[in-house]
């Protein structure tokens, strides 16, 4: 049987890293073994679904590379499940139940304070028809409940991630199936779509192990094989709790506005819970397809680490072509819409081995400089308007003929230095400022390059015009 994977999230929030993690195991899988991924949306909760979300959660998993095969909507299925939910009413395997909500949080509270599991206690099971009769002429809308069957006190399946996954009692009692809005609830809509969709292999969060009893009840109950389940490990922040805002970015859109590469989330989202045999860390998608294994998928709970993820993006930064980095980095450099293709990516790759995320772009000290005008502080100023330091200014100006190139700046810099019978530095460091108005920043040879000869040629004029004019021309 061809493998049939789902991932289904519900769209009321933003992808989390963990939905995120079970799309891509799944997403792997059906590509390495040539199988059908698909997209549910299980947007029947109809007060918190939000169409906003729906589209963030495709737009999220499209950014990651995780393209779906087919795509459902439960909200567009609903009659379906009405329909299965009165097969099972008609065959006496569910029941009306129109027990209101403050009537069961009463006998809930009631039940713990006698110390006892709070299950619902089953009084609409037996109800007469002419007792329903009375409940529906008195406005009540009752929920649909699963009649748990005696033998369900013990429930066991096979995980095939964690072996033999045993359950001594459903705790919960008879649950419901439809709410009293005509809706399904998560347990019943998952067992009808799984059947419906033939999926083979449900490969999801360990938080859902405690739905497998109630979902392998409603299979037996329709007659049907359900498929086989497996459960992924929880994911944790550094601190090793669970996985929360307070970790910072812990969504794929917040990564995203955050400057991260989608090769980067992904990598890290692989290795949480995922290790190749051979040691290696950092993987583009495609090696991801093509070293993915079941067999080397670690249930140890796993930590969600934005260090770590700063250092996979700072590895698939150095990736990208020069061509690469500016597409990507486009996003972050609004303020520069005007400057020449070619000097926005000379001062990208100028940058690129200083910055972890492109979100470092915005406000980054060096852009202003590199892309816009400079004005020199009046504290750079008085510092260049030392007879050292316009001395090799001046020196340098003069020796800046057609010829010169970035190449060549270090040779200039120790003839004028030798001339002047001072250190390097000393024609460094005025050359820095007058160019940059900063004492700090990437090779200069690298500044030059990209600011290019006249414009390196108009900085030091302008430099020494200041220094000449003194602070009284300022």
């Amino acid at each position: 049987m061809a493998l049939r994977v789902r991932f289904a999230p519900s769209p009321t929030g933003e992808l989390h890293v963990g939905g995120a993690r079970t799309a891509l195991f799944n997403w792997l899988w059906a590509r390495k073994e040539g199988g059908t991924f698909v997209l549910r949306i299980e947007d029947t909760d109809l007060a918190r679904s939000q169409a906003r979300y729906t589209q963030g959660i495709m737009d999220a998993l499209s950014w990651l590379g995780l393209t779906w095969d087919e795509l459902f909507y439960q909200s567009k299925r609903l009659p379906l499940y009405r329909e299965y939910v009165e097969r099972l009413v008609e065959g006496g395997k569910a029941y009306p139940c129109f027990c209101t909500p403050e009537e069961l949080a009463e006998r809930k509270r009631k039940a713990l304070a006698r110390g006892e599991a709070p299950e619902y206690d089953g009084r609409c099971r037996h109800l007469s028809p002419a007792e329903r009769q009375r409940y529906l002429r008195a406005g009540r809308k009752p929920a649909i409940r699963f009649l748990v069957p005696e033998e369900a006190k013990e429930t066991s399946f096979t995980d095939f991630l964690r072996g033999e996954v045993k359950f001594r009692r459903l705790t919960t009692g008879d649950f419901v199936i439809q709410k009293a809005d005509g809706t399904p609830t998560y347990n019943l809509a998952c067992v009808v779509d799984d059947h419906e969709l033939g999926i083979t292999h449900v490969l999801r969060a360990e938080d859902h192990i405690s739905n497998t009893p109630k979902q392998i009840w409603l299979y037996r109950a329709f007659g049907w094989e359900p498929p086989a389940f497996g459960h992924l490990s929880i994911i944790l922040g550094p601190d090793r709790k669970k996985l929360s805002k307070r970790h910072g970015a812990t969504s794929v859109e917040a990564l995203r506005e955050a400057g991260y590469l989608p090769e980067a989330v992904v990598n890290h989202l692989a290795l949480l819970g995922w290790s190749p045999d051979s040691g290696e860390e950092v993987f583009t998608l495609e090696e991801l397809v093509e070293r993915f294994s079941l067999a080397k998928v670690n249930l140890a709970p796993q930590v969600f680490d934005l260090e770590k993820l700063r250092w996979l993006n700072r590895k698939h930064l150095a990736r990208l072509s020069p061509g690469e980095l500016l597409e990507r980095a486009r996003p972050f450099l609004s303020g520069y819409a005007g400057v020449p293709e070619g000097r926005l990516a000379a001062a990208l790759e100028l940058l690129r081995p200083g910055i972890s995320t492109l979100s470092e772009l915005v406000g980054h000290p060096d852009l202003g400089y590199l892309l816009g005008p400079l004005e020199l502080s009046p504290q750079v100023v008085e510092e260049l308007s030392a007879p050292p330091a316009r001395a090799a200014l001046r020196l340098v100006l003069s020796r800046l003929g057609p010829d010169f190139s970035p190449g060549k700046l270090r040779p200039l810099v120790r003839a004028v230095a030798a001339e002047l019978g001072v250190p390097p530095r000393g024609v460094f460091h005025p050359l820095r400022l007058a160019l940059t108005g900063r004492d700090r920043g990437p090779e200069l040879a690298g500044i030059v390059g990209v600011l290019g000869m006249e414009e390196m040629r108009a900085r030091l004029e302008e430099a020494l015009r200041l220094v000449e004019e003194g602070p009284e021309g300022r």
